[in-house]
């Protein structure tokens, strides 16, 4: 087998863009989780409405991308307003159960047959992010070290990425350190005990679901404007639990953990996935299994290891198991 192809193709995926996507996606869910306690399973919906939101603006009123990309960003807060004033009085496991089904909700509205004229229906959306790579500096080619490289587009798109992720993970850090971070922190310890203090933990709870619906719709505008498409089949709601193995292999309230975790998990998951194609088309297994099995049989792998993480190291990687052992009440 040709480990360094292997070995090639985990860099490389480690480095692009899906493991930047998923490093903001972790870092919301670090603010919303990590920090605050709330536990979201429909961050994805969030990716799905920045997506959305930034494409049906460019793509059906003709306005500029930058106007797009700010209307992604309210339609998360929006999201978080409509999501947050009902649920968050609610206890953790029922947090858990609407903003699943609301996320699924989004989903299958996007892809319905009648609404086919706004959100393209099944079709989606395509071709609508020109104007960013008009911006490209970078000129044509390609860029990199040996079987390490990309095409002067996916470096464009990788370049504004990483920035984003440098910029969410430096306010997380400064969250961390500010007076508002440690209500944050406390609303996570003891959120009665928040409260004896003159904290409105509902309000906090709802800015905290913005914030982090907000890092993370910046995670579905990067993964469309990569393919300058989008539709449902992009936001299914194992996305979710994705962005919770990033976060938990990185570490649970840490500020680098996202982003090491999204980069470990997308070098394991290819390097896997090249390893298992090569075994498989080399007869290693015999005829037991087909290349359509090295899919499911990484995602069994990620599932393990998560299993295996939550028993032994439940803090992560680079996290503190203090911030691991949340209250979620």
């Amino acid at each position: 087998m040709d480990f360094g192809k292997i070995f090639s193709d985990g860099v490389r995926e480690a480095l692009g863009v899906n493991a930047a996507a998923y490093a903001l996606a972790a870092i919301g869910l670090n603010v919303q989780y990590g920090l605050t306690g709330l536990l979201n399973f429909g961050q994805v919906g969030f990716l799905l409405v920045g997506a959305y939101g930034t494409a049906i603006t460019v793509k059906e009123t003709g306005a500029p991308l930058w106007a797009g990309f700010l209307v992604g960003i309210l339609a998360a807060i929006g999201l978080a307003a409509v999501l947050g004033i009902p649920t968050l009085r609610l206890r953790a496991d029922y947090l858990a159960i609407v903003t699943i089904a609301s996320a699924e909700i989004l989903r299958v509205l996007a892809g319905s047959r009648h609404l086919e004229g706004f959100t393209g229906g099944p079709f989606g959306i395509r071709g609508w992010a020109g104007s960013f790579y008009d911006l490209n500096p970078f000129s044509p080619g390609r860029y990199g070290a040996g079987k390490v490289s990309f095409d002067h587009n996916t470096l464009w798109v990788m370049t504004v990425a990483w920035t984003l992720v440098i910029l969410a993970s430096v306010l997380v850090w400064l969250l961390k350190r500010s007076p508002y971070g440690r209500v944050l922190r406390s609303i996570r310890e003891d959120e009665d005990a928040a409260r004896s203090l003159g904290k409105n933990a509902y309000v906090i709870k709802i800015q905290s679901l913005a914030v982090g619906g907000v890092i993370g719709a910046l995670g579905g505008m990067v993964i469309a404007v990569n393919f300058q498409f989008t539709n449902d089949d992009f936001w299914l709601s194992p996305f979710t639990f994705l962005m919770y193995t990033v976060l938990i292999i990185g570490g649970v309230g840490s500020v680098i953990g996202p982003v090491l975790g999204a980069m470990l998990f997308w070098f394991v998951y290819q390097s896997l996935d090249s390893l298992l194609r090569q075994a498989i088309h080399e007869g290693v297994f015999g005829d037991v299994l087909t290349s359509t099995d090295a899919g499911p049989l990484r995602l069994a792998f990620v599932g393990l290891t998560l299993m295996l993480l939550m028993i032994y190291r439940p803090q992560g990687i680079f996290g503190n198991r203090q911030e691991a052992l949340i209250d979620d009440r």
